[in-house]
Parts: structure tokens; sequence; C-alpha cells
């Protein structure tokens, strides 16, 4: 319902304006407060000794950034660069902090967005949720830059670059801070930062366009690949920041798709609970993200389709070239 207050403008809404716009006031108030204290050095900023890029949003829930995370990690490997990737790591609890990821690391305790990172990359990966401890243990990674998925209200690690990710579709919603709308910081912190990528809709003249493109369907168990519409009565399910984003992706490539489930972004899943609902189908389809948590128990039947970034050539040329300005200033006798 909240959502639908943000984005959607529900009557509802209007009803909880006296409850709601307050406490969007005090959200707005301390979240000024909070950056001008580090922007003022009234608290302590970690200054990494290579690059850090900051891929994030304004705005509360799923926008695409971790698809840019791995379209920057991927980008820069083709360049022969060495890059690490830092999170957070919500929705997962390590016994100890900071924790470097492995391929057998349980998403529990990273995190899914972690734990896709580094399927999909090979790229080190840290999370802590203090972030400068997450760079510090990647240091001991030869790596020469930092990507940080998610972070731009990180202040106390310092940024060299910084992306915002906006979804193209839903934009900024009523435009008020949370919890009455979705923001996180007002619209006027996209004019400093570097980069702005609209995930589907219209960009505007000073954004790049970006769309998720997906792949072939993959087998959990088998990793066999098969195009999506060569599957029948698929049952999909999602369970990520913007769960019709995913539904509308199947039916663009014509899936036949006869259910599907929404569920809350990081939920974790009860294998008898994915068990019954594959039941009413031939074949389950989930988000690559989703299936990061499904892998062990995965039946037969069981896939999920991979998507990736795709912008234009003269975009990731302006990117490429604004990196590699960074990265060679950390070269240089004057730093």
């Amino acid at each position: 319902m909240i959502e639908k207050i943000w984005f959607h403008r529900h009557p509802l809404g209007y009803v909880l304006a006296p409850l709601l716009w307050p406490l969007s006031q005090l959200f707005k108030l301390i979240s000024r407060q909070r950056r001008q204290s580090y922007m003022a050095g009234d608290k302590p900023r970690y200054r990494a000794p290579v690059p850090v890029i900051v891929a994030g949003n304004i705005t509360a829930g799923g926008n695409g950034k971790t698809p840019v995370v791995i379209w920057l990690v991927e980008t820069l490997q083709a360049l022969g660069m060495k890059p690490g990737v830092v999170s957070r790591g919500y929705g997962g609890k390590a016994a100890k902090y900071p924790l470097v990821v492995e391929l057998d690391t349980p998403s529990s305790q990273s995190g899914d967005e972690p734990a896709l990172i580094k399927r999909r990359t090979g790229a080190p990966v840290a999370v802590d949720p203090v972030r400068s401890q997450a760079v510090q243990a990647l240091l001991q990674h030869d790596v020469d830059v930092i990507i940080t998925d998610d972070g731009l209200q990180h202040y106390a690690l310092e940024r060299d670059i910084e992306f915002v990710v906006i979804d193209g579709q839903r934009r900024f919603g009523n435009q008020h801070y949370i919890p009455f709308g979705p923001l996180r910081e007002g619209l006027e912190r996209l004019d400093e930062v570097d980069f702005l990528i609209t995930n589907g809709g219209q960009a505007q003249s000073n954004e790049i366009a970006m769309t998720l493109e997906p792949s072939d369907a993959v087998n959990l168990k088998t990793g066999e690949k098969v195009p999506v519409n060569s599957l029948s009565q698929l049952v999909a399910f999602a369970g990520i920041g913007h769960p019709p984003r995913f539904f509308k992706t199947l039916e663009t490539l014509d899936a036949e798709v006869i259910k599907t489930q929404a569920f809350a972004d990081h939920q974790a899943f009860e294998q008898s609970e994915l068990q019954q609902l594959a039941k009413q189908g031939k074949h389950l389809i989930m988000t690559e993200k989703d299936a990061v948590k499904c892998y062990q128990f995965a039946e037969d039947n069981w896939w999920y389709l991979p998507v990736s970034a795709n912008i234009s050539a003269q975009d990731k040329q302006n990117i490429i070239e604004k990196i590699t300005e960074v990265k060679s200033q950390y070269g240089s006798s004057s730093t």
C-alpha cells in the first residue's frame, strides 16, 4: 500500500497525510543535517587509496542499481582493471564483519545482491554495514577500483564518482521524503552527481538511457540455457524491489506465464512454499537475484532469467573516460 501512496497517489495518502507529512519533514531535516556534518568535516570520513565509485539512488526501493554495478565491473574488467565491490549486505546476517564473499557463501549471510554480483562477475566482494571496513578488506585482494553497491547516502566513505540510478517508469513518485514519499534525499542532489542513469521509461536530456536486456532462461540445477518462450505453463515469482518489472519482462518475451507471485524484497523463501507454487504449472521461473537463495533446494524444472544493463556506446565511452581520468590521478606523484 505504501508504494501506491508514493507512486500512484492513492486516496489513502491524503487520509494519512497529517501523520506522514510531519514525519517526512523530520526525515528531511535529519538527512540534511547528517550530510552537512560529513561535508563540513564534523564527522570523520574514510578515503581509500584507490578510486571509489558509488552506484546508488535517492529513492527507496529497487531501481536497477545492481545491474549497473555488474555492468561497471564487467566493463572495467574488460579494460584490464581489477574492480572490487562493497555492499552493506542488506538482508544478510554474517557471524562477523567484514565478510569477504565466496561462491559458496550463503546469501543469508552475504545478502542477495553481493551473492549475485560474485556469481556473475567473479570479482572480489566484501560486505560490511560499515563500508570503509569492507573497502579495507578488499584492499587485501589486489583491487585497483572500488565500486559500492548502493551507499549514496553513506557519507562516512569518501567517493570519487557518483552514479544515481532512476526508475524510468516511477521516477520520484510524489517527490516527498520517507515515509510520505520515496525520497531519501531531495531532487537537488541530482545536480551534484556525475552520472544519472535511467532504467527504462524516457530518459531526460541530462540522463543516460539504460535498458535491461534479458537473455535465455538458465536452469538452476544443470545450467542449461533455453529461450524463455520455449518453456510452457510458467509460474513466475519475484522477491525484488519492484516485482511487476520482472513480470512485464516475461510478457515482452512472449513467455507463457499462467501465474505470478510477488514477494517482499529480500524475503527468505521456504522450500515447501516454492515447491507448492511450482506445482501450479510445469516450470518455475524467477529472477537471478532470487535464484541465489534457491540453488540448494532447486527442482529440475526451476529456472531463472538473467538480465544485463544495456548502455549506448557513446555513454559507455564517457563513463570509461571519467573513471580512467580519476584512476590516473591516483597513480600520479601528486597523490
